[in-house]
């Protein structure tokens, strides 16, 4: 939490490219592009792993999928997009934070 790199962002103790913000969750652009749109959707609330995530939470999740689903043009992914959960370490996940990550802006591989 107080090292969260995530939690710094949401209290802008850290820059970032800010797409959305409410109350429940933020969208920013990854610093590491892994496409040519490479966003993060980030719950406001610090869990570290889905498993750990109360019945709020999974309806905070919901609502992050919903607007991304809305604001597929704002966030330049139109064409398609790929959302990426990494769960643990052996998930590949880094941040101990739950996010999402939103892929897309071309064609992206199979992996």
């Amino acid at each position: 939490m107080e090292d969260c790199v995530f939690c710094k962002i949401r209290k802008r103790e850290l820059p970032s490219t800010t797409l959305y913000k409410d109350d429940d969750m933020m969208i920013i652009k990854d610093i590491n592009p892994q496409a040519k749109v490479h966003l993060i959707a980030i719950p406001n609330t610090h869990v570290p792993y889905i498993d750990m995530m109360t019945e709020e939470g999974i309806n905070v999740l919901a609502k992050i999928i919903s607007k991304i689903s809305h604001c597929q043009e704002e966030l330049g992914i139109t064409n398609g997009y790929r959302l990426v959960v990494n769960q643990g370490e052996d998930g590949g996940q880094t941040v101990g934070h739950v996010h999402i990550h939103i892929l897309g802006g071309e064609k992206l591989k199979d992996f």
